[in-house]
């Protein structure tokens, strides 16, 4: 288990950003053929982008039927997204033939938000390094910035 920092932290990063959360669900359970090569594909793009830092993901965390993906641009999400040299756009193509007729054995969904240079807050309290402080920096909550109030205007 990854240790928790001893103080009050809060994430940095520089310029703008883009939050993605892309994720699945089993809807009829039995029909493992369908889903599990869905999880599978989502696993094997979370690797190929931790291998390729230049396609613009700053971290991605797959917990249990999402993945939560910061990057530096949209631009590079959507290139990622549609190149047919990486994984995401060869799984796409299969899962639209295989799945997406299949009387939604299982789903898919995104949701993608762009965020602007220092419009955002963040909290861990006795939490290992996680969440956009993986993308950016992982700051001790100095004097000025106790409340979330306090932190947004820090930014200003």
């Amino acid at each position: 288990m990854t240790p928790a920092a001893p103080a009050r932290m809060m994430a940095e990063i520089d310029g703008d950003f883009v939050v993605f959360l892309v994720g699945m669900r089993v809807n009829r359970l039995w029909r493992v053929h369908k889903w599990w090569p869905v999880a599978q594909a989502m696993s094997r793009m979370v690797r190929e982008l931790a291998e390729h830092p230049e396609c613009g993901c700053l971290s991605s965390e797959l917990r249990l039927g999402i993945t939560i993906q910061y990057w530096r641009s949209f631009e590079h999400l959507e290139a990622y997204a549609r190149s047919p040299a990486h994984l995401h756009w060869p799984a796409w193509t299969d899962f639209n033939r295989r799945v997406r007729a299949s009387s939604g054995d299982v789903g898919v969904w995104h949701e993608t938000f762009l965020v602007r240079a220092g419009e955002y807050e963040s909290l861990y309290t006795s939490m290992p390094r996680m969440g956009l402080a993986l993308a950016g920096r992982h700051v001790p909550i100095g004097p000025g910035r106790e409340s979330a109030r306090e932190r947004f205007r820090s930014k200003e």
